[in-house]
């Protein structure tokens, strides 16, 4: 085996000089391959940036609504909402790691510990996840199309005729236009992404900030919704609901808590990444769910005649002006806020994760346009149209599922191989994680333990108190079995690299 491919720079970062050996396999592709030193040029300020332009979405903005519906007063709800993403940062970080060491994406990180083909399993289970987002996400931006539309042509609901499927056909219309839309910045690229994420950021907190202070003027405070009280008088009357909706907050970037590889790829630094990463996620996240709540709250003195859902939806609020040019500006801003979050959340990860799967026959674009179809299947609307199940079901359905992947990934990086992975064998279907024709059953059979432990909970109704903690049953239960397998029964290869370092692989 040519190991003089293998370069390791002082800063502990890990690339390949020499792709020769590795081209012609057919687990490799350009998408795939790691990103060269020279290539690394995201900074603190890009990392930042992209969770701050991921966190201003519309689903972050009405986040605290189903919370408060379910009862609790506005302030346990940011709680809540803070406490989920700084656990979920943790994950992040995690694997965040191997990107910027080996400059590596997420399916071919899961190489190393589910085998070179069985990484599609973890890497289509966030696959389709990502779909799901993907096309609610689209869903929410044919709105604002929809609204802007309708601003501008007084007749625009009724144009094409009455409602197909509960919508109206210009609805249909509105959606199919920016899906259109997602699928054609897809085709330009990474680079375009990082250029977009850095001016969409401050963009979209400068015009959130404008509507709230409108608001707040014109209802000449905040409101009465900061006075209310909750439902809940005690922690035993509090923990059935504050316990799911935390799982939910987690599950909400359990996704990025997997796929952050396909992002920190491109770091110049370890620093860098994470810098970036836990500055701007748990602050935003939070802030941008606030400043919904209170523009609701003022919103219920303005438009008093507004029901209670149209009025945490910014789409419906902001359909209540009448001047052309406000709507225009508010849905434009809402048209970029989702595209940044769409494209960067649930386009990225499983354009490459689909590549993965047959690595000669899909590259990135082709996969990005997967993603789009198999998004618009999953009909995103009957998603949104409940909040509470978009919380309690789909939210903390799936974060089981994702959790008991990262239990696999980071048990078998941090711990079984202590950060150490040999780069060109990840692209070789003969070498140190062929395991059993590709697949490590091990890491198989800790995320199904992981799974089943997590969903139990749906069928056997004593047992409902896991599906309430699902990320973490999910995540626990995967990370011990993973981690207890490889140890009683290790692979016939050695899975760790021990025998020589990697700087002793650049001298060879």
């Amino acid at each position: 085996m040519n190991n003089s491919e293998v370069i390791q720079h002082a800063d502990g970062r890990v690339e390949l000089r020499d792709y020769s050996s590795i081209k012609s396999s057919p687990l490799y592709n350009e998408d795939l391959a790691p990103v060269p030193v020279a290539r690394r040029n995201w900074t603190t300020y890009n990392y930042a940036a992209l969770w701050i332009s991921m966190a201003h979405c519309i689903p972050t903005y009405m986040l605290s609504s189903g919370l408060i519906s379910a009862g609790m007063n506005w302030w346990q709800a940011l709680i809540t909402i803070l406490l989920g993403n700084s656990i979920v940062l943790a994950p992040i970080l995690l694997n965040s790691h191997p990107g910027t060491k080996y400059g590596i994406p997420f399916p071919v990180f899961a190489r190393a510990s589910y085998g070179t083909y069985g990484s599609n399993l973890p890497a289509l289970m966030r696959a389709i996840v990502a779909c799901g987002w993907f096309g609610i996400q689209a869903w929410i931006g044919g709105e604002a199309l929809n609204t802007f539309f309708r601003a501008l042509l007084p007749g625009w609901n009724t144009l094409l005729g009455g409602p197909i499927g509960g919508h109206m056909v210009t609805e249909w219309l509105s959606f199919l236009l920016f899906w259109s839309l997602n699928i054609y910045i897809i085709y330009r690229g990474m680079d375009l992404l990082r250029k977009v994420e850095n001016w969409a950021a401050p963009f979209v907190l400068v015009m959130t900030a404008l509507l709230l202070t409108w608001a707040i003027w014109k209802a000449h405070g905040l409101g009465y919704l900061l006075t209310q009280e909750g439902k809940f008088h005690s922690w035993r009357e509090f923990a059935p609901i504050f316990i799911p909706s935390l799982t939910a907050m987690i599950g909400y970037w359990a996704t990025l808590s997997l796929n952050m590889p396909d992002f920190t790829r491109f770091g110049k630094s370890q620093r860098d990444q994470v810098v970036g990463q836990v500055v701007a996620l748990p602050t935003t996240m939070t802030v941008f769910a606030a400043m919904g709540v209170m523009i609701t709250s003022a919103a219920m003195v303005i438009y008093p005649q507004m029901r209670p859902d149209e009025l945490w939806d910014p789409m419906k609020l902001v359909g209540q002006f009448s001047q052309v040019w406000i709507v225009a500006i508010s849905m434009f801003t809402v048209v970029v806020a989702t595209l940044a979050v769409n494209i960067a959340a649930n386009v990225v990860s499983p354009a490459n994760d689909f590549a993965n799967a047959f690595p000669k026959l899909i590259s990135f674009r082709l996969g990005g346009l997967i993603t789009g179809i198999v998004g618009l299947l999953m009909q995103p609307w009957r998603l949104l149209a409940d909040p509470s199940g978009y919380i309690f079901q789909w939210l903390v359905g799936y974060s089981g599922g994702l959790g008991s992947i990262a239990g696999v990934m980071i048990a078998d990086y941090w711990i079984v191989r202590q950060k150490r992975l040999k780069l060109p064998d990840l692209y070789r279907t003969h070498g140190a994680y062929t395991y059993a024709g590709g697949w490590n059953w091990r890491a198989v059979v800790a995320t199904l333990v992981g799974c089943f432990f997590a969903w139990i909970g749906v069928f056997v109704q004593s047992l409902h108190t896991l599906y309430d903690y699902a990320w973490f049953v999910g995540f626990g239960a995967a990370f011990l079995v993973h981690y207890a397998l490889m140890k009683i029964l290790p692979p016939r290869e050695a899975v760790t690299v021990e025998a020589e370092t990697l700087e002793q692989q650049a001298q060879a």
